[in-house]
């Protein structure tokens, strides 16, 4: 169980639903995920439970990085999550990389941080983001096909859009 302290990010919003969608269709046994803006650890607990081996998780929310502690205890997987308070700066100082990252967060945030994000993916990487309408969707794809991130499939649910990228850069001439 989620613990609901907080309406966004205990399940029932359209972007969370999505995101989890998203995930269940990704192949997690073994693979390493990043949670960004983490909320209530949701994702990243889901994203446990589906087979990844480890979870980063960062909030620039105090309560929610507690509170994503508490709901991985909860769940039994604490041991297998770390939560950092801070923005995508804190991705400066995780050690290694992550086969599948998620962002459910608003789109500046989103155009922000693509860079960040990328800069933490492994080649074939999955990026899944989320918390944005679709009438944005162009310019957040314009911006991940500059990083070498390119859309694989999306999801939309009243007017919400969830977009699934892979990290396949060009190689090097």
């Amino acid at each position: 169980g989620i613990h609901a302290s907080n309406a966004f990010g205990t399940g029932t919003h359209e972007t969370t639903r999505m995101v989890v969608a998203t995930l269940l269709e990704t192949p997690l046994h073994g693979r390493r995920v990043l949670d960004c803006g983490c909320g209530t650890g949701i994702l990243a607990i889901t994203a446990l439970f589906c087979g990844a081996d480890a979870a980063v998780g960062y909030d620039i929310d105090e309560w929610s990085v507690d509170n994503s502690m508490h709901n991985a205890r909860l769940n039994g997987v604490a041991d297998r999550m770390e939560t950092l308070l801070g923005d995508a700066g804190v991705l400066s100082h995780v050690d290694g990389v992550f086969d599948v990252v998620m962002a459910n967060i608003n789109r500046n945030i989103l155009l922000a941080d693509l860079s960040h994000f990328q800069s933490v993916m492994v080649h074939d990487g999955i990026l899944i983001l989320s918390g944005f309408y679709e009438e944005d969707a162009p310019m957040l794809i314009a911006e991940a096909e500059r990083l070498g991130l390119h859309e694989i499939s999306r999801k939309t649910e009243n007017n919400w859009c969830c977009l699934k990228l892979e990290y396949s850069p060009c190689p090097e001439v």
